[in-house]
């Protein structure tokens, strides 16, 4: 088992460097277990609140989708936004403020209050943002490749960049339903 995870590991960075990704498969049985698909997803979430600042701004446990809304509902602080915004270096800071829908003035004044609870809208895009991310960088490899993935136009995706499409909740679905398909080399 361990030595199938490192091939994949080293097939997925080798896809990073390639135009053509050569992302890894899981095996037919272990893409059915659930405990599998579970374990990932609780993965991504972990990677994701990682991404906006982890314990410090989301002191709940996130195991499931349910505890996500049930945090974002209860309110994050903007402390996980600039955080989030601070960390992410291959993406236009002017692209990333549009996946968001903020302005550069309002993340200047909200740089100044960051304790201040985000608006829940605004916390879901950046938690979607934060999760595509880090399902982005498990299949290439690195957050770096990621977000220059993220940056350029992508063939599965009509020649649109992911970064634009994230700015609706059905373009993000697209992405979303390409980084599957990359991930399990199915390309068309």
């Amino acid at each position: 088992m361990e030595a199938r995870e490192a091939d994949a590991r080293s097939r997925r960075k080798s896809a990073a460097r390639t135009s053509q990704p050569d992302v890894a498969k899981l095996r037919p049985e272990e893409s059915r277990d659930p405990k599998t698909f579970v374990e990932r997803e609780q993965l991504f979430y972990a990677r994701s609140r990682d991404l906006l600042g982890g314990r410090k701004y989301w002191r709940h446990e996130l195991t499931s989708k349910s505890s996500i809304h049930a945090a974002i509902v209860k309110g994050v602080p903007y402390g996980a936004l600039v955080f989030f915004v601070d960390q992410v270096e291959e993406i236009d800071e002017e692209d990333v403020e549009k996946v968001l829908g903020i302005s550069a003035r309002t993340m200047r004044r909200q740089r100044e209050t960051p304790d201040k609870p985000m608006p829940p809208d605004l916390a879901s895009k950046a938690w979607l943002f934060a999760e595509t991310l880090a399902k982005a960088t498990e299949i290439f490899g690195s957050r770096e490749e990621a977000e220059r993935w993220m940056s350029r136009p992508a063939m599965g995706l009509d020649g649109q960049r992911p970064i634009d499409l994230l700015r609706t909740v059905q373009g993000a679905e697209l992405v979303d339903d390409f980084l599957g398909r990359l991930e399990y080399g199915v390309y068309s």
